[in-house]
């Protein structure tokens, strides 16, 4: 079985950046698309953004694009997202997920086969 872990999570202000990681073990995740969603409790999970492999191409969220940045480095199974200019509307927790699919960057939750515990992020004012 799949696994994924995140982390980089913490408190900071708005205005501040942060990076997340997600360390993915077991299936050839090297060739899913994976994504990073936002999840505040009592809201359904949110896109924020998904990256192919291997070309690496990229979709975001219209909230968060041109702040947010995701990456992969498939020598270390490892997907980033790299958050700047950080809004206290971003706090949430953050999750880490893998669509199977190779081709279509999805932006449904429902399509993607394996997810992390998630990372909590809060930006305060």
């Amino acid at each position: 079985q799949g696994q994924l872990v995140e982390s980089g999570g913490g408190l900071v202000q708005a205005g501040d950046s942060l990076r997340l990681s997600c360390a993915a073990s077991g299936p050839t995740f090297s060739t899913y698309v994976m994504g990073w969603f936002r999840q505040v409790q009592g809201k359904e999970r949110e896109f924020v953004a998904a990256i192919s492999s291997p070309r690496g191409q990229t979709s975001y969220a219209d909230s968060v694009k041109g702040r947010f940045t995701i990456s992969r480095d498939n020598a270390k199974n490892t997907v980033y997202l790299q958050m700047n200019s950080l809004k206290v509307e971003d706090t949430a927790v953050y999750l880490c997920a893998a669509d199977s699919n190779k081709y279509f960057l999805r932006t449904y939750p429902t399509y993607y086969d394996y997810w992390g515990q998630g990372t909590q992020v809060t930006v305060s004012s």
